[in-house]
């Protein structure tokens, strides 16, 4: 293993022989130089792993030294040494982007903790994290083998996500195989668990956990009796894993008093789901119930385009006669616009707001090969959703509303999976152009490769004709039809999409803040 450099500037360089002779025990090549200017000179030579600077040097000071290394050399790690505590020194050079601040007198074992945590502490914090998952990997592989409920799903599913994001700054790649070999096995189990009980929830057969239609009665109508204003956010497509990479962006304006899962209603897409989050009711119910407000698979229309309409009728359904807006963000000058509206906002009770990025980045990551390029996984995926974050109305919004006394809510009405698995389905012309689910008159497919509803009314889904079977896809599958094969599984291939049944789809955040 090739040894890493330490440059170590300071004018009394001859009383830190004690420990620049410790540090190359441990196997560090340590520069010695006594001022700012030979420490550039000899990063200039060689770039160095980390940086050491004595605060207090003759001629080039340690922070001026530091501006100049800042400059040339931004992601350099710069540890700063002083004997003085005063406070306008210590926020100077961390003004000045240093890695970290240490006081004199230091010691060698001091030294060494620092050298480790901004030089090894990637690698160590890969090794750790590989270890530790590999304990953890067999704890889930037994509890696969159990039968487990839903709120036991629920917790697995968090588990994986957690070991995704851990793993995912972790340089071994054949960890992150063994993991998504472990997530495809959750996924299969999960469908067969999901398909097991999902009529039996609808019919209050048994006890069915939160869903699309119960939850904003569950977790938002007790916002409502507070004096505070709520602000309910819809992120189009948001996955748990999205939540967890905005989550230490948002906290730093906001605390989060709860982190729930629930489970998205089928199809999970936003025709269906969203329209039964807004409503309270199952889709079947909503076009018996309102049938002005439904809009079917085979009639022309955009197919939320009543989704106000539903949450008035939801609210005054269970008596909650409160002043409430909705908001549809589309693009960013809009949501920007809406930042500037905040005040009038406030005198809402209850504000909505829609925001469509994140299924719109899905789109177009299946048809822009750039967009696929910037998303190839998921990792990248992920980290292409916390930089629209940071830079969008959204953010400025929850900026803004870090500044007020309010509950805001982090919501969706489904989320996506990685699709790799094309399955042959035949259907005349009016059959649904969704890849992960279909209905439709003379469907013709495997029905071991699905999970097929032959009764739309046992799910409460609208029935389209007398014999018009809902079929699903499960885990990565989707549905592909036999004319142009190869060229439709090609476009489609390794895309993010939704629709059917997928830890990733069905299990989606349902996050409470408040303001700090």
């Amino acid at each position: 293993m090739e040894k890493l450099t330490i440059v170590w500037a300071d004018d009394e360089i001859d009383l830190l022989k004690p420990h620049i002779m410790f540090l190359e025990e441990k196997g560090y090549e340590v520069v010695a130089v006594t001022s700012g200017d030979e420490a550039l000179d000899e990063i200039a030579k060689e770039y160095p792993d980390i940086v050491f600077l004595d605060e207090n040097m003759p001629g080039l000071s340690g922070l001026d030294t530091l501006t100049m290394i800042k400059n040339s050399y931004p992601n350099l790690p710069v540890i700063m040494i002083t004997k003085s505590e005063e406070e306008h020194i210590m926020d100077e050079a961390l003004g000045g982007k240093i890695s970290d601040y240490l006081i004199k007198p230091v010691n060698p074992k001091q030294i060494l903790l620092t050298v480790k945590k901004h030089i090894d502490g990637k690698r160590l914090v890969s090794q750790k994290s590989t270890q530790s998952y590999q304990q953890s990997f067999r704890e889930i592989s037994m509890q696969l083998l159990e039968k487990m409920t839903a709120n036991e799903w629920v917790e697995l599913y968090k588990k994986l996500v957690y070991w995704d994001l851990e793993l995912s700054r972790a340089d071994d790649g054949n960890i992150h195989d063994i993991l998504y070999s472990q997530k495809e096995e959750a996924n299969r189990l999960f469908c067969k668990f999901y398909e097991d009980n999902y009529e039996d929830w609808l019919n209050g057969r048994t006890e069915k956990p939160l869903i699309s239609p119960t939850v904003l009665k569950e977790k938002m109508f007790p916002l409502l009796k507070s004096d505070k204003p709520t602000f309910l956010i819809v992120i189009d497509n948001l996955r748990y894993d999205h939540w967890k990479q905005m989550q230490p962006t948002i906290e730093e304006y906001f605390h989060t008093v709860d982190e729930s899962l629930y489970y998205s209603i089928l199809p999970t897409t936003t025709q269906y789901a969203r329209n039964s989050l807004f409503s309270g009711l199952m889709p079947a119910e909503i076009q018996k119930k309102y049938p002005n407000y439904w809009v079917d698979e085979d009639e022309e229309g955009y197919k939320n385009q009543y989704e106000h309409e539903l949450l008035d009728e939801y609210l005054k359904r269970y008596g909650h006669q409160v002043k409430h807006a909705y908001y549809k963000v589309l693009n960013a000058q809009y949501g920007k616009k809406l930042v500037d509206s905040l005040s009038k906002m406030m005198n809402n009770k209850l504000n909505v707001i829609i925001y469509n990025f994140i299924d719109m980045l899905s789109h177009a990551r299946t048809e822009l090969d750039i967009v696929r390029e910037l998303a190839e996984n998921e990792k990248a995926y992920r980290s292409l959703t916390l930089s629209w974050l940071e830079h969008s109305p959204l953010m400025e919004m929850l900026k803004a509303l870090a500044e007020k006394d309010v509950n805001v809510i982090i919501t969706t009405d489904h989320g996506s999976v990685k699709i790799n698995n094309p399955i042959r389905v035949k259907g005349d012309k009016d059959i649904s152009v969704n890849l992960r689910y279909k209905v439709g008159r003379l469907l013709d497919y495997n029905p071991k490769q699905v999970y097929e509803v032959k009764d739309a009314a046992k799910i409460f889904l609208p029935k389209l004709y007398v014999t018009s079977p809902y079929i699903f896809a499960r885990g990565g599958d989707f549905f592909a039809y036999p004319n142009n094969y190869n060229q439709y599984v090609s476009y489609y291939m390794n895309t993010f999409q939704h629709g059917g049944i997928s830890l990733e789809e069905n299990l989606i955040p349902f996050i409470t803040l408040q303001t700090k």
